[in-house]
């Protein structure tokens, strides 16, 4: 079988959808690359995120990253005090387009920060409410269905895993991991498969032991010399590949098609694993190197 390496794109904000989606599309047509790319559907609350300033670790990694330059000041305004643009009625011509360059869409959350700080706390109400709004605006704006889901924050509940199932989807992909799997919560299977994301991004291994925007795709690159059976699936965001970042995004395409893998989206990846024969595990809360508190990881 091929080596294959999934592309995920993680679409978290307006800028990003607005300016960084089409820059990463052009990329993409440029390098014959196929990607999924995960949209947040609501409005763009990215200021309220200066919570996390007293959660331990927040601070190294905004100041690792250049939060501001990659953002922007606005962006980092919305929710507090700039209202926050809705992202899914101002976008929904981008998200179309997308679409229509023949690249699959997903669903990455309704309203990001709202998902990310407070899922991992939130009953099972809540949880349905906040799914089936993004799974409403999807609709609204692609005139059918989602089928694919990605959490924002790799962050879940046992409900939200649940959901998965119920709702429909032929995937998730919501975890941290090593290859795909059928997720169980509590021992109790859930019958939607995982594709977790098993490469680092560039956020998580940026300016940290010796790794610069110089050499940070020669790093990665060295992790994907050797494939695994299953492939790798790697995460990128709308605001960093699709911005500042988008030549080194474009290093690390061109590395891994000389490596021999062949660039697909969520759905390929997919099509290429036997579902029946999936290993079952628990989905944890753990911590994952470069990042702020708990994630979703394959147990």
């Amino acid at each position: 079988m091929a080596k294959r390496l999934a592309l995920k794109i993680d679409v978290d904000t307006y800028r990003g959808t607005r300016e960084g989606v089409p820059r990463l599309v052009e990329a993409l047509q440029r390098h014959h690359a196929q990607a999924t790319f995960f949209f947040s559907l609501g409005p763009d609350h990215t200021g309220r995120a200066i919570k996390r300033v007293f959660r331990p670790g927040f601070i190294g990694k905004v100041s690792r990253t250049s939060v501001v330059e990659h953002y922007g000041i606005k962006t980092l305004l919305y929710g507090t005090l700039l209202p926050g643009p809705d992202i899914g009625k101002k976008c929904a011509d981008v998200m179309r387009m997308v679409k229509v360059a023949g690249f699959e869409v997903g669903i990455h959350c309704y309203d990001h920060i709202r998902w990310q700080d407070h899922v991992a706390e939130k009953d099972a109400k809540w949880t349905r409410h906040e799914m089936q709004l993004a799974v409403d605006r999807f609709t609204d704006i692609f005139g059918e269905a989602p089928k694919a889901h990605a959490a924002a924050g790799w962050q879940m509940n046992r409900h939200a895993l649940r959901l998965t199932q119920q709702l429909g989807f032929n995937y998730s992909s919501d975890t941290r991991g090593t290859n795909p799997f059928i997720p169980m919560v509590n021992a109790e299977i859930v019958a939607c498969p995982q594709l977790p994301t098993t490469l680092p991004t560039l956020d998580e291994i940026m300016n940290r032991d010796g790794i610069t925007p110089e050499n940070v795709a020669r790093h990665l690159l060295k992790l994907t010399e050797d494939s695994p059976e299953t492939g790798h699936v790697y995460t990128l965001h709308a605001e960093l590949e699709g911005g500042k970042w988008l030549p080194i995004f474009e290093q690390l395409l061109q590395g891994w098609q000389a490596q021999g893998y062949e660039l697909v989206s969520m759905k390929q990846y997919l099509q290429g694993i036997d579902v029946a024969t999936l290993p079952r595990h628990e989905m944890v809360m753990r911590e994952v190197d470069g990042r702020v508190g708990t994630l979703a990881v394959q147990g």
